[in-house]
């Protein structure tokens, strides 16, 4: 008869591989998107130091030492904090995607500034048009694309706008 409160060696080794799992997502954070998360300070000490290491076998030193770290721990508020940040950045994402196509939709159409207006109602529909007329020209000229990125940024602007006020 065997115990219930066991766990296979095969189910362990999964749990370790997703904790380091884990900790390799903390290292590999950007600097802004790792101080958000909330972690115990030896944790995020032994992040930050992986992170200044360069030498192969010295990195995977450190990162068995952040398993070690997080087999002690609940993981699961680290994992939900990861999740979270995922996606707010695919929701920066699609919000980049539409903005080009906007942006496209704009150079290729003059009706599309419109639709963006009508869609979009804080937007100036004077100052997209003169965007995307000198963004036109910019393009026919085979200049750098100056007004084409200018263009991006207003709709772009627009649009972070309306979503942080309207979740």
């Amino acid at each position: 008869m065997s115990d219930p409160n066991l766990i296979s060696k095969t189910r362990r080794k999964k749990q370790m591989h997703d904790l380091q799992e884990i900790g390799a997502t903390l290292v590999r954070l950007p600097p802004d998107q790792l101080a958000r998360i909330e972690l115990p300070e030896e944790l995020r000490e032994a992040v930050v130091a992986c992170r200044r290491i360069t030498k192969h076998e010295a990195v995977r030193r450190q990162m068995q030492y952040i398993g070690k770290l997080m087999r002690g721990l609940d993981a699961g508020p680290i994992a939900s904090q990861l999740e979270a940040l995922h996606a707010l950045s695919l929701g920066q994402t699609a919000l980049f995607h539409r903005a080009e196509r906007w942006r496209s939709d704009m150079l290729a159409d003059a009706g599309a500034i419109d639709r963006f207006t009508l869609e979009y109602p804080e937007a100036d529909p004077e100052r997209l048009r003169g965007l995307a007329a000198r963004a036109a020209e910019e393009r026919r000229a085979e200049q750098p694309p100056r007004r084409y990125r200018e263009l991006f940024q207003a709709i772009n602007a627009i649009l972070q706008e309306h979503a942080r006020r309207h979740p």
